[in-house]
């Protein structure tokens, strides 16, 4: 068997949990299975803070194509990513190729330059991001795949209220926990999401001046899928939360008060591993 590298973001995040520590220890011999069944031919995988629940690898197929093998670690997050993939049929995600719904093994559209949205300035990050989700949102209709986006916020709480020793504010930690279990209910309308849609999970490519990658999809409230972006740089969330909300808001179409909520939620709610973090002085602010 071949030495395939495992980048240090992945084996740490792969510690945290048992199961998540057994599938990294396979992970060489599902590397090795997936590039005889696909004929690839791959290189070393992308080593950086954006992949750290998964190994993704630029890869070239028999007939001399580029594109990208990505294995999942079984995060509940990202389970349904193959069958996002397969609904958006590239609007306006990558492509999906091949697959193996059981091994979380996914051969991708390679993006060319593959440029993160990152490196534009934050008002264009912006724009585009909101262009994204917009397509991005979809209806589902029954019966679908999908779990709810109430379940993910559910599987949350359970983990941030198993920390309930280390809260350093019980009041706003359980408001955060109520509207986790609110806002779901209060949706205007239910559609596909993205969950975790930001800069580092777009890129420039050829087909499409932007694709989006590693979609973790549920079905929701679309207000939700606002906030990673915004979570994803804080410093213009510290100088002026209502404004940057505001703004997100207003490009996707949103009310900016229920971006506001589930801002709001996550900031005080979501489980982390340091409680004494700034990310509750801003749900102060916003409370």
């Amino acid at each position: 068997m071949h030495h395939y590298h495992i980048p240090a973001r992945l084996r740490a995040t792969c510690a945290s949990r048992p199961a998540w520590q057994a599938w990294l220890d396979e992970l060489p011999g599902l590397i090795e299975r997936c590039a005889a069944r696909w004929q690839l031919t791959l290189a070393a995988p992308f080593d950086h803070d954006d992949f750290g629940t998964a190994w993704v690898a630029p890869a070239w197929r028999a007939d001399g194509s580029a594109v990208v093998l990505k294995l999942s670690a079984p995060i509940f997050e990202s389970l349904d990513e193959i069958h996002a993939l397969r609904l958006l049929a590239g609007d306006p995600t990558v492509m999906l190729l091949d697959g193996d719904d059981a091994a979380l093994a996914l051969v991708l559209e390679r993006c060319t330059p593959g440029t993160p949205l990152r490196a534009l300035p934050l008002a264009e990050q912006d724009v585009v991001i909101a262009q994204l989700l917009r397509r991005f949102w979809r209806p589902v209709a029954a019966p679908q795949r999908f779990a709810s986006l109430a379940h993910m916020l559910a599987v949350w709480g359970d983990e941030t209220r198993a920390d309930r020793a280390r809260w350093p504010d019980a009041p706003l930690v359980e408001a955060g926990l109520a509207l986790f279990a609110e806002l779901p209910r209060s949706s205007p309308g239910d559609v596909l999401l993205a969950t975790d849609l930001h800069a580092g999970n777009v890129l420039a490519a050829q087909r499409a001046p932007w694709l989006v990658i590693d979609p973790n999809p549920f079905i929701g409230d679309p207000a939700y899928d606002v906030t990673q972006h915004l979570l994803n740089d804080m410093a213009p969330l510290h100088a002026d939360p209502w404004r940057r909300i505001r703004r997100l808001a207003e490009l996707c179409g949103l009310d900016a008060v229920r971006v506001r909520w589930w801002l709001f939620a996550r900031l005080a709610a979501e489980s982390r591993d340091h409680w004494d973090d700034d990310l509750l002085a801003l749900a102060r602010r916003l409370a």
